[in-house]
Order: structure tokens, then sequence, then C-alpha cells
């Protein structure tokens, strides 16, 4: 996407974009003279000039939304933090069953582990598997064999990482252990909020 026409056609300044997005003026013109990669910036970056804009996160990183079908992969990784803030942001979108509905007939979580990009698939089918749970649906029986499988390193939320160094709490991955969803701690995955996503 042309970011540069884009503003214009919704008749914005960088600086009243920022004045709106609350995303400091330098890292937006950063952003806009090529400087910086919007898909270098963070998630929240993201999601407020999206907002913003009133685009959805997609649409201003000009990829699909997820999932949207295995001939529309995305092209380049992304940032796991991010990959999982689209993801809850999607959920949220369209309700529970049909992103189940959705992601199970995109083919998105054998995509992502044809490509090697395990932590991609294997929270694809942990969220699966727990909206099922949720809301008392039988697993999908396709991916059982993915199922039986783990990531050798544990992914921890980035939150949780940050409070337990700010806070100097040694007890932060015991907690994250005990409040995570089973579902994703399964596949080593730790994940303690989908759904409270700004």
């Amino acid at each position: 996407m042309d970011l540069n026409k884009m503003l214009a056609s919704k008749f914005l300044t960088k600086y009243r974009l920022s004045k709106i997005s609350g995303v400091p003026y330098t890292t937006i013109n950063d952003i806009f003279s090529g400087k910086t990669s919007i898909e270098r910036c963070s998630a929240e970056t993201v999601y407020r000039l999206a907002k913003a804009l009133d685009l959805t996160i997609e649409e201003l990183m000009d990829e699909p939304k997820l999932p949207s079908g295995s001939e529309r992969v995305l092209k380049t990784r992304k940032d796991f933090e991010f990959f999982k803030s689209a993801v809850c942001h999607h959920v949220k979108r369209l309700g529970d069953i049909k992103w189940i509905a959705e992601t199970l007939q995109s083919g998105l979580i054998r995509d992502y582990f044809a490509r090697e990009w395990y932590p991609e698939s294997l929270y694809l089918l942990a969220m699966t598997d727990y909206l099922s749970r949720e809301n008392g649906l039988p697993l999908c029986s396709e991916y059982n064999d993915l199922r039986a499988g783990r990531l050798e390193r544990p992914i921890y939320p980035m939150g949780m990482r940050l409070m337990g160094t700010l806070l100097k709490d040694p007890t932060w991955k015991e907690r994250c252990h005990r409040e995570c969803i089973p579902e994703f701690t399964r596949f080593n995955i730790f994940e303690s909020e989908i759904r409270n996503v700004i």
C-alpha cells in the first residue's frame, strides 16, 4: 500500500495522524519516508495507525486477513508477537465459530507447518482447539499428527517476560505455567489471554 497516497486520500497530514493515533510524529515520519518499514513496527504502533486511518491491520500492512485461504498465505514471516495479536484480533472480529470454520477451510495450519513456521502453525492449531473446547465442538482429527509435537523452546508472552524482569519476580514462569491455556501449553506456547485485545 502506498502510505502517502492513502494519507492524502484521507485528507490527513502526518502531524494530524500523529495526534489522532498517539504515535510519535518522528515514528510516523520515518514510516512514511521509507526510513522505517511498517513491518518492523510494534503491533501496538501498527494497531494505532490502522485504527486512526480506519483500516484493518491487514489493509495497512497490505496483507490478507488471518486466516484467509492457503492461496493467500503471508509471503514474509512477521514477528511472532505481531502474528499472535493479528490472530486474536481476527477471532474478535469474526467470532469463535466463524474463525474456526475459516481457519480449518484455509489450510493455513498445514501451510505454515510445511514452511517450517512451527510456532505460527501450532498457535493456530492451539487456538482452534481452545475455541472448539470453549464452544463444545469436537476437535478436527485432521491435525492429530501435529498435536503429538511441541516446540523445543518455550514461547512466553512478552508482557509476562517484561513484568517478570521489571518486578524482578523470579516466579513469573511458574505463574505463567499455572495461568496459561492448556491447549497452548501443550505445544510449549504460553498464552493466558486471547480475548482481551484492544
